[in-house]
């Protein structure tokens, strides 16, 4: 289940819907109170979605706890745009995480010594767990190479294999359809299959 959605256990936040987009605002413009409260808020969901990156990283060095303390530090060290609800939110969330992911993952690799590459590969619903942090750094660098020919194409993929979004979520967020988030993917997939060939 994507990591914006609450879970059919858990009881319903009182904060959803325009409140917790207030919120929202109201901590990317640097008001102290609000980040605690949006910290406090979605906590849970953002570490699911720091989970969820680590598991396809190899990063095993950083534990989920870590990645969201460091991501969120830097959302709110950003200039960043208003957020129209919870799904921008986890979507940028997402982005800030990956990045944090490479950069960990680029110092790591700096005290290493070079060497031959496993290939990282592609299924056909969605990219293999990434095994060693020399492939995710490979998968990153794949994919600014597809962001600069297909920016639409990189954030699906972003949005789809990072954030964990389903096809339905993905054309909200990006205000287009459903086959047109479907085509992309297929796309992006086959691009970044030969990028990481």
């Amino acid at each position: 289940m994507p990591p914006f959605r609450r879970d059919a256990e858990r009881p319903p936040d009182p904060e959803t819907g325009p409140g917790i987009t207030l919120i929202l605002n109201q901590a990317l413009a640097g008001d102290r109170d609000s980040r605690d409260r949006v910290y406090e808020l979605l906590y849970a969901e953002l570490l699911r979605l720091a989970r969820s990156h680590l598991a396809g990283s190899g990063a095993i060095s950083l534990n989920p706890s870590a990645l969201v303390h460091e991501a969120y530090l830097r959302m709110l060290g950003r200039q960043a745009t208003p957020m129209r609800d919870r799904r921008a939110f986890f979507a940028y969330a997402s982005t800030v995480m990956r990045s944090v992911l490479v950069d960990h993952i680029r110092a790591g690799a700096a005290d290493k010594r070079g060497g031959l590459l496993g290939p990282v590969t592609l299924t056909t619903g969605v990219l293999n767990s990434v095994a060693a942090e020399e492939d995710f750094s490979r998968l990153n660098d794949a994919l600014e190479v597809l962001r600069s020919v297909d920016e639409r194409g990189c954030r699906v993929v972003e949005l789809r294999y990072f954030a964990g979004m389903t096809e339905e979520d993905i054309a909200c967020e990006l205000a287009v359809s459903v086959p047109t988030v479907k085509r992309d993917w297929r796309k992006a997939r086959a691009f970044l299959f030969e990028q990481l060939r």
